[in-house]
């Protein structure tokens, strides 16, 4: 069974961060993950979400293979999927998986204090 969809031509797919209830939801695990989602174009949409839908009724992994900004590959899990049909064409909704990243958090300086010496 095929376990990835690969971007082939193009630029690297561009990630939204996903806050909607549903989207959390579908992100259960006792690890920290964000959910983001990416819109591409495709050629054949509906067959890209039967693919998903097939490893998942098989409870196995499908992944969004693709190469980042400086070439290098990388993969996300793809969580959920979506075929819409616009007037450009067929157009695939995924919503992957992605490592956290704290936003909110701050780079912290860590000042001696006067009377250390480093000597």
């Amino acid at each position: 069974m095929d376990d990835k969809i690969t971007i082939i031509e193009g630029p690297p797919p561009t990630f939204q961060e996903i806050n909607d209830g549903w989207a959390l939801g579908i992100n259960e695990s006792p690890l920290l993950y964000d959910i983001a989602v990416t819109h591409l174009r495709t050629f054949n949409g509906p067959a890209l979400v039967e693919r998903c839908h097939r490893a998942w009724s098989h409870r196995d992994n499908i992944y969004l293979h693709y190469r980042n900004d400086i070439g290098l590959e990388e993969s996300a899990p793809i969580m959920a999927a979506r075929a819409l049909e616009t007037d450009d064409g067929n157009l695939l909704v995924l919503w992957v998986r992605l490592p956290f990243q704290d936003d909110d958090a701050e780079d912290e300086e860590f000042d001696l204090d006067e009377g250390e010496s480093n000597a």
